[in-house]
């Protein structure tokens, strides 16, 4: 016997609610509220997907007109804007049922004027902004523009981006011509040409950009105005520097105006700086340079002077060095004379004389004929090794020890080979030696020896003071 499977009850299926009737829509209030860009007059229609399709697309164009600057999406917010207020007015009059709201058109036209009142007001303000920007830079006064264009915030970028954001550009070019201030600076302070052309590429750079020439020219005219510089060959450096940069025909070169003013006196005053720390080269240089570039100059009398002067002492300067290495007839400067042209003149009488190379008679000359100071010094002579000169007499000498007898014995003068130098010109002078007499054949002729005696051998004559100075007499007196 088979029972049916058991079917409990279902519970009723509810109907489904009737659709809501649609809400009544003002047609006004719908495209006030859109005109808003928040979609309200969507909302009002209870059209949520396109109230947010709404918000977001307004929120996307401001973000593009913001951030670009571009005025092509600032036209496109405008059309979507009109856009929205069409299409809203468009599903109003499509609702079959219409009403007046008057509280909703209030509401709707308030927020829509308070919208566009605050777009209209933003950018109202950021035109003022832009033009006191442009009126600083005009006026060279980038710390007023900076300041003008630190008023803008984020609403100015919204209402107005394409308006303000000339103002950044004006901005960053003014602190490019902080850092190049700086740069120039540090450039007068240490003389350093390489921080000058750092400064000079910075002002060519933004001087580049259309509208910048009254601030270059500020920053520049500050620069030019401290020259010339406490120091004076700091001067000399940043002067010659500008005069060789060249023109460009256009601000920049009114440094070439500045360096001629000041580098003249920079010149002579760095040459007389460098003339007290024995750089007397350089400060040739600097006299040099003043009568080669500026011959019609003032100074030039004083730039002469200063080359000559600087040109004694390079000449003096050498000449020391060479007596110092000179150690032998052959080596220093009796090797290779130089002139000091501010020597004492080789002139009638006794010259005094610096005498080099072997001393053994030379130390015997009144010291009123010699010096150790070349500067005093109007000749230069160099003594070599003694050697024998003209025979004066042989005589024999016996020796009771020695098994070769008798020894003779031959006298001669002392000879001194010489080189005599004019330290005024560095000319050779003769005599080409000098010879010492004295006297000869002693009674008693001591000499050494070790095993075999072979005799004294030949000899000097011996020698007196009065010997040596009537031998070197002709050498320093004319």
């Amino acid at each position: 016997m088979t029972y049916p499977a058991y079917d409990p009850p279902r519970p009723p299926i509810p109907a489904e609610p009737p659709p809501r009737p649609p809400v009544p829509a003002d047609p006004w209030a719908v495209a006030l509220g859109n005109a808003t860009l928040l979609g309200i007059g969507y909302l009002l229609l209870r059209q949520r997907r396109l109230a947010a399709i709404a918000v977001l697309g307004t929120a996307v164009l401001l973000d593009l007109a913001a951030s670009t600057a571009q005025t092509r999406y600032e036209i496109l917010l405008l059309l979507w804007w009109a856009a929205g207020i069409a299409h809203g007015w468009f599903l109003a009059r499509r609702r079959p049922e219409q009403a007046v709201r008057r509280g909703q058109r209030a509401g709707t036209l308030a927020l829509a004027l308070a919208v566009v009142l605050t777009a209209v007001l933003l950018r109202a303000d950021a035109y003022g902004i832009e033009n006191r920007v442009t009126e600083a830079r005009e006026g060279g006064d980038c710390e007023a523009a900076v300041a003008a264009q630190g008023e803008v915030w984020w609403g100015h970028r919204l209402a107005g981006a394409p308006v303000v954001e000339p103002g950044d550009a004006v901005v960053e070019a003014c602190h490019r011509l902080d850092g190049a201030a700086a740069t120039l600076a540090r450039a007068a302070r240490r003389g350093s040409t390489e921080d000058l052309g750092r400064g000079f590429g910075t002002l060519a750079g933004v001087l580049d950009e259309p509208g910048n020439e009254q601030t270059v020219k500020t920053v520049l005219d500050t620069f030019l105005d401290g020259l010339p510089t406490d120091d004076s060959c700091h001067t000399a450096a940043l002067t010659a520097w500008l005069r060789d940069r060249g023109t460009g025909h256009h601000v920049l070169d009114r440094s070439a105006d500045a360096a001629a003013r000041t580098e003249p006196a920079a010149l002579v005053g760095c040459g007389d700086h460098l003339m007290t720390e024995d750089a007397w080269q350089q400060a040739r240089t600097h006299y040099q340079r003043l009568l080669d570039t500026y011959p019609d100059d003032a100074r030039t009398d004083k730039a002469r002077d200063g080359v000559r002067k600087a040109t004694l002492a390079i000449e003096l300067d050498h000449v020391r060095g060479l007596v110092d290495n000179t150690y032998s007839a052959d080596s220093g400067y009796c090797s290779k004379p130089a002139k000091y042209s501010g020597a004492p003149p080789n002139r009638k009488g006794t010259n005094r004389a610096l005498f080099l190379g072997d001393s053994e008679y030379t130390d015997k000359l009144p010291g009123s004929w010699r010096t150790g100071d070349p500067a005093k010094a109007a000749l230069v002579v160099c003594a070599d090794a003694a050697e024998n000169g003209a025979a004066v007499e042989t005589c024999p000498y016996e020796n009771d020890k020695s098994e070769y007898l008798p020894h003779q014995v031959t006298f001669y003068k002392v000879k001194i080979p010489l080189k005599v130098y004019e330290l005024r010109t560095g000319k050779r002078l003769d005599p080409r030696s000098v010879q010492i007499g004295g006297g000869s054949c002693p009674s008693v002729l001591r000499y050494e020896y070790h095993m075999y005696d072979l005799g004294p051998g030949d000899q000097f004559v011996s020698t007196s003071k009065s010997g040596v100075r009537d031998a070197f007499r002709p050498v320093v007196g004319r």
